[in-house]
């Protein structure tokens, strides 16, 4: 790779990584997630000249990262903390992780880490309208788990 390449593939890594990270997190869990992203950049620089041509870079990777960290049917598990923060629900975890990966994929960087409705379906190459109703289901079985309303 030359020099010029180079420095486009550590803009676009210092741009990308953290959100393709936080997406396979959100969706594959922590440990799962963290190799994701590694395998997904790695095959990134590997075929750089083909991935900066695509339209749609980080969900092509996202993809990339799932596949190749793929055992079929895996569910993320999020263990309860050592350190449990006083300022969260202590069933979020087990809630989350009854989700399908889909609704927790839509909950979880709609709401955890702030995504607009697009981006996470430009991530997924789905449609918004499919996104929402991931997140609309997935926000219906957590205050069901929960019991709340949306108005409490």
């Amino acid at each position: 790779m030359d020099q010029f390449a180079e420095k486009d593939f550590e803009h676009f890594l210092s741009e990308a990584e953290p959100r393709l990270r936080r997406a396979l997190i959100a969706t594959l869990g922590a440990q799962r997630g963290r190799e994701a992203t590694a395998e997904a950049l790695s095959y990134a620089w590997e075929n750089w000249p083909r991935v900066q041509r695509l339209d749609n870079p980080i969900g092509y990777l996202y993809r990339v990262g799932q596949s190749r960290t793929r055992p079929p049917r895996f569910r993320a598990v999020f263990g309860r903390s050592e350190n449990p923060d006083p300022w969260s629900e202590p069933a979020l975890g087990r809630l989350l992780a009854e989700l399908s990966e889909r609704q927790r994929l839509a909950v979880v960087l709609v709401h955890g880490f702030g995504w607009t409705l697009r981006e996470v379906a430009d991530l997924t190459g789905t449609k918004v309208t499919t996104i929402q109703n991931h997140l609309d289901r997935g926000l219906a079985k957590l205050r069901a788990g929960l019991e709340v309303t949306p108005h409490e």
